[in-house]
């Protein structure tokens, strides 16, 4: 009778061990609470009347504020995604020119559930001169430049589809006195821009395509003509369809008459390649001719 006794007591033991490990722990969150009173601000840096799209830097302040929220997930519009405890951040967007960018916040609360606010902006980023190029060209201060005359096609010619001069390339010294004697001086001023003084000695090569734009008439030939003052430069990606194999893939616009060297009725000039002694650039003249100059520094 005892022995069967101790075998049920056995059996109710084992089978209240094997209801205990299959038994599943159980969780909660607690009250789920859904955020309330969502806000959102972005403020475009360096807005004002003068600047309704900021000041070219491209930094927003955004700030998402909600009762019950425990943190914040912003999609700034442009592909990126960051989950931001605190709702604030400072963000900078990189696109160069006036784009427009919906902002969208989520604000999460406790079990995961949300509340949604979106707002849209219109922001200027300036163009972000590469740093190399900056210092090449300027010295991260001042670097006079003059043409390369002793180098093979420090003028060229050639197809506006080709980045090589496959028409014509000067020889070494064969090419008018008043092409070489330009003085080409790029500088940098305290916010980063880079500016140009050319000093012609009273006179500029032009081509007989481009005197018209410069309202002259005439042959390839030396004219009396003023290059302009100082002048800013403003720069962004190339437009011409080179790739990274045959050309920097920056270019420049000269404003007034554009004017560097000698003269084409171009005002936009692509930087094929640079180094702190040597630049070439490429433009496309009134006749429709991609033109290259070489410059070395004075």
């Amino acid at each position: 009778m005892i022995k069967n006794i101790k075998s049920v007591a056995v059996i109710l033991v084992a089978v209240l061990l094997t209801f205990t490990a299959c038994k599943k722990e159980s969780y909660t969150f607690g009250t789920l609470k859904t955020p309330t009173g969502l806000a959102l601000t972005a403020v475009v840096a360096g807005m004002d009347t003068n600047n309704p799209n900021g000041n070219g830097s491209g930094t927003v302040l955004i700030s998402a504020v909600a009762t019950n929220a425990i943190t914040y997930k912003i999609d700034f519009g442009d592909g990126n995604v960051q989950v931001i405890p605190s709702g604030n951040i400072s963000y900078n967007y990189s696109n160069p020119g006036t784009s427009s960018y919906t902002i969208t916040v989520n604000a999460i609360g406790t079990g995961g559930v949300i509340s949604t606010i979106s707002k849209t902006i219109n922001i200027f980023v300036a163009f972000k001169i590469p740093d190399a190029i900056v210092t090449s060209l300027t010295n991260n201060a001042s670097r006079t430049w003059v043409t390369d005359k002793a180098s093979p096609g420090h003028v060229g010619v050639g197809a506006a589809d080709q980045y090589t001069p496959n028409y014509y390339a000067a020889s070494p010294n064969s090419r008018d006195a008043c092409l070489y004697d330009d003085e080409i001086t790029f500088s940098k001023d305290a916010n980063g821009n880079v500016l140009m003084m050319v000093d012609n000695k009273g006179q500029t090569f032009i081509i007989k395509a481009a005197t018209a734009f410069y309202a002259l008439s005439g042959n390839d030939a030396c004219y009396d003509i003023s290059p302009g003052g100082l002048k800013p430069l403003v720069f962004m990606n190339a437009t011409s369809g080179s790739t990274a194999a045959n050309s920097t893939r920056i270019q420049f616009v000269v404003p007034g008459n554009g004017i560097i060297n000698f003269a084409t009725g171009a005002s936009v000039y692509e930087i094929l390649s640079i180094t702190d002694s040597n630049v070439q650039l490429r433009n496309i003249g009134s006749d429709g001719n991609a033109w290259y100059q070489i410059l070395k520094t004075k």
